[in-house]
C-alpha cells in the first residue's frame, strides 16, 4: 500500500499564502504589535520592568491630573485597548499603535536624555505604519483550511 500526498485545492492558496514573505511579515508585526503594547500596558500597573513615571515629561505631570503615576494608569489601560485593537482590526489598530508611538516620541524629546529611547520609538512607529498598510493588503484574507 503507498501512502501519497494530495493537496486539496483549498490548501493549495492556504500553502501559498502562508509562504509569501508579505503575509509573513503582515503576521509578525501583528503579533507583535499586538502582545508588545499589552505587556508595557500591564506593567504600567506594576512597574517591573522599569519606573515608568520617570519617563512622562513635568510639564505634561503638570497638565494631567493627580499624580505621574496615576497617568501611567491611564496610559496602561490605552497601551491594552491599542495591543487588542491590532489583534482584532489591524487596519486600525496598526494606525491607532503608529498615533499613540507619536505622541510618546513628542514626550521623550522634552526630557533630556531619553533622545535614545525616542529613536527607537521612532523606529517603532514605522513598524506600526508598515502593519496598517499590510493590513489594508491582506484585509480579509486569512488562510483557508
Amino acid at each position: 500500500m503507498t501512502s501519497t500526498t494530495h493537496i486539496t485545492p483549498s490548501a493549495a492558496p492556504r500553502r501559498a499564502m502562508l509562504s509569501d514573505p508579505g503575509y509573513q511579515a503582515f503576521v509578525i508585526l501583528r503579533a507583535g504589535f499586538t502582545v508588545a503594547p499589552i505587556l508595557f500596558g500591564l506593567d504600567k500597573f506594576a512597574n517591573l520592568l522599569v519606573d515608568w513615571p520617570a519617563y512622562l515629561a513635568p510639564w505634561i505631570d503638570d497638565v494631567v491630573p493627580g499624580s505621574a503615576q496615576t497617568a501611567m494608569y491611564a496610559v496602561g489601560v490605552i497601551e491594552i485597548v491599542a495591543g487588542l485593537a491590532v489583534a482584532l482590526a489591524p487596519r486600525f489598530g496598526g494606525w491607532l499603535v503608529a498615533g499613540w508611538l507619536a505622541g510618546i516620541i513628542v514626550n521623550l524629546l522634552t526630557i533630556p536624555g531619553y533622545y535614545d529611547i525616542a529613536l527607537r520609538d521612532f523606529g517603532l512607529l514605522l513598524g506600526a505604519v508598515a502593519l496598517a498598510r499590510l493590513a489594508q493588503r491582506h484585509h480579509g484574507e486569512r488562510p483557508s483550511r
